[in-house]
């Protein structure tokens, strides 16, 4: 058996649920690297990273480059003497970052590879109506997502499932997955599978305004898929119209009832209780959403103090 070295490279919480995992099986983490602080918020003060806390809360060794070419940086990454490198929800590395290891440097991707290269796996997966996922680990390469895999697990996606829960469900299955991949290389028994390339395959964008706005031209199962591919963060949007105003407005959680109508597309109906938008198909019922200058809230909490008009519409 060999014994490991281990840098770890991460920065969101889903990369925390991995090292800690790691970490719990005792393997040995020498150093973690992780985003450089960055002001947030409305008062713009700087906020760690979610891996810099539990890094600071466990006393490890850590590292924070705002150039991973930078010399000084390389130095000190070669004084940590690691023989692998872990990474997980990172930034894509130099070759003489990912090279350094005798080992190697894997990577935790959210997708079964090929499928869903890129920055936002978990959400591409549900908008796209997918009805299974996984994790996979791969030997990195000078490409995104592309290099050799060594694993793959799989998990269904249900029919209602968002974003949040589903990435719960992923973090847990990839530190397993990560575990397996860390005793394959200790013990000198990894094999890996050459990703396959063909027109087919998915990408999984990044997500910005323009991809997280709801088009009410689309299928009603499109524009569920949307609103929880995109839950809880960064979270689906459109516009609400009534009575010459209009507010941008944030959809957290939908039902969708499909029923043939003859009524517009994009027409909110509303009681004291309900929120309703007839969408092609049938009718998606909003639960919760948050309108500007107030918190996210239930569409019960939202009526008890606001009311729409017959005219009343999304676009």
């Amino acid at each position: 058996m060999r014994k490991l070295r281990i840098v770890f490279m991460g920065t969101p919480e889903f990369a925390v649920g991995i090292l800690d995992t790691i970490i719990k099986n005792n393997y040995e983490v020498v150093g973690v690297i992780t985003a450089a602080d960055k002001p947030a918020g409305r008062g713009q003060k700087i906020k760690y990273s979610a891996v810099k806390e539990f890094a600071l809360a466990n006393n490890l060794h850590l590292l924070q480059p705002t150039n991973l070419k930078d010399e000084n940086f390389i130095q000190e990454l070669k004084t940590l003497n690691a023989n692998l490198q872990v990474v997980v929800a990172f930034r894509m590395l130099p070759k003489v970052v990912w090279e350094m290891p005798k080992l190697g440097t894997f990577n935790l991707h959210a997708s079964l590879l090929p499928n869903y290269r890129g920055a936002a796996p978990i959400n591409w997966a549900i908008i796209n109506g997918e009805t299974k996922t996984g994790v996979t680990t791969f030997f990195i390469d000078d490409k995104i997502d592309t290099g050799a895999m060594i694993l793959s697990s799989e998990i269904p996606i249900s029919e209602n499932e968002n974003a949040g829960h589903l990435h719960d469900r992923l973090m847990d299955l990839g530190s397993k997955t990560v575990i397996e991949t860390l005793s394959l290389i200790e013990s000198g028994n990894v094999t890996t599978t050459i990703q396959k390339e063909d027109h087919e395959i998915k990408t999984a964008y990044k997500l910005d305004k323009d991809n997280c706005k709801i088009d009410w031209s689309k299928s009603g199962d499109e524009i569920h898929n949307l609103i929880r591919g995109l839950s809880p963060y960064p979270t689906a949007w459109c516009i609400f119209r009534d009575n010459n105003q209009e507010w941008n407005v944030k959809i957290y959680e939908a039902q969708y009832n499909k029923e043939e109508h003859q009524e517009n597309i994009g027409k909110v109906v509303s009681n004291k209780k309900e929120l309703k938008v007839w969408v092609r198909g049938g009718i998606l019922q909003i639960m919760s959403l948050q309108f500007p200058g107030k918190k996210k809230m239930t569409t019960q909490e939202l009526l008890n103090g606001m009311f729409f008009s017959e005219n009343a519409n999304v676009c």
